[in-house]
C-alpha cells in the first residue's frame, strides 16, 4: 500500500519541477529583456540659454517619452545584435575618396571624403568632420549609415580612419591610435579647412571619437575656428571607472569587455 502511494505522488513532484523550471526561464527572459523597465523621457542636463531653448524647440524628440518596440525593444543586447545583423544586409555603401596624410613622425593618417548629394537646407557649405569609435573606421556599418543620411541632407563628410584600424593600410610608424591623441583628427580638419576655406564645420565623435573631438576642440582657440558645433555621441567620460564596470558580470558587461579586448588584440597582432 505504501509503495503504491509513493508511486502515485511522483507525477505531482514532476509537475512541480516543471513549473519551477518554467518560472525560472520566464524570470531569466524578463530579466534579460528588461521587460520591467519603465519607459520615460530622456533626462536633459543643460544650461538655460537661447541656444538650448532653440534646440529644445527644434527637436521635440528630446522631451518625448521613448516607447521601444514590444518584447525585444528594451534589451540593449538584442538591439545591438539585431542592428549588427540587419546593418550588414541593408546598410548603404556611400562612395568616397580616400586621402592620405603623412604625419611629422612618419605615420600615415587616412580619412575618407564624401561629397554631399543635395543642397544643404540653409544653402551653405557645411562639412561634418567625423571621428568613429574605438578601433573603427569609415567602412563600419553605423558610419556608412550616418554618412549616407548626412550626404542626402546636403553635408560633406570627412571620416577619420583610426591609425591601424584598417586591415589593408600598413603602419608606417611604431604607433597606433590612442584615447588621447588628436594628431590625426587635427590633420584631417586642417586639410578640410585648406581645401574648402568657405566651409563651416560640424564636429562629430562616436564613443572613443567623442573623447578625441572634445579634446581637440578644447586644446586651442584656433581649433574652434569655422566650427558651428561639436556633437559627442555615447562618449565615455572616465576610462578608470569604465574599466571597473567592464569587469562586472551584471548585464553581461564582462562579455563585452572580452569582445573589445579580443578586437584590440587582433589589430595589434595584425601589425606585428
Amino acid at each position: 500500500m505504501s509503495v503504491m502511494l509513493e508511486t502515485s505522488e511522483l507525477p505531482a513532484v514532476f509537475d512541480g519541477v516543471k513549473l519551477a523550471a518554467v518560472a525560472a526561464v520566464l524570470y531569466v527572459i524578463v530579466r534579460c529583456l528588461n521587460l520591467k523597465s519603465p519607459t520615460a523621457p530622456p533626462e536633459l542636463i543643460y544650461q538655460d540659454s537661447a541656444l538650448a531653448r532653440f534646440l529644445l524647440k527644434s527637436c521635440p524628440l528630446l522631451t518625448k517619452e521613448y516607447v521601444p518596440p514590444l518584447i525585444w525593444g528594451k534589451s540593449g543586447h538584442i538591439q545591438t545584435a539585431l542592428y549588427g545583423k540587419m546593418g550588414r544586409v541593408r546598410s548603404p555603401h556611400p562612395y568616397g575618396l580616400r586621402k592620405y596624410l603623412t604625419m611629422p613622425d612618419g605615420a600615415t593618417a587616412t580619412f575618407d571624403l564624401f561629397e554631399p548629394q543635395s543642397e544643404h537646407c540653409i544653402g551653405e557649405d557645411v562639412t561634418m568632420v567625423i571621428c568613429p569609435g574605438i578601433a573603427n573606421h569609415s567602412e563600419k556599418q553605423y558610419i556608412r549609415t550616418f554618412v549616407d543620411y548626412a550626404q542626402k541632407n546636403g553635408y560633406r563628410c570627412a571620416v577619420l580612419n583610426h591609425l591601424g584600424a584598417l586591415p589593408n593600410i600598413e603602419l608606417t610608424s611604431p604607433r597606433m591610435f590612442t584615447y588621447g591623441c588628436t594628431w590625426e583628427f587635427s590633420a584631417m580638419v586642417n586639410y578640410i579647412k585648406k581645401t574648402y576655406p568657405q566651409t563651416q564645420l560640424v564636429v562629430v565623435g562616436f564613443s572613443l571619437g567623442g573623447n578625441i573631438v572634445c579634446k581637440y576642440v578644447g586644446e586651442s582657440q584656433a581649433n574652434q575656428e569655422q566650427v558651428l558645433c561639436c556633437v559627442s555621441v555615447c562618449q565615455g567620460y572616465s576610462a578608470l571607472r569604465a574599466q571597473e564596470t567592464f569587469m562586472q558580470w551584471d548585464q553581461c558587461r564582462r562579455f563585452y569587455n572580452f569582445l573589445i579586448a579580443d578586437n584590440m588584440k587582433k589589430i595589434i597582432l595584425s601589425h606585428r
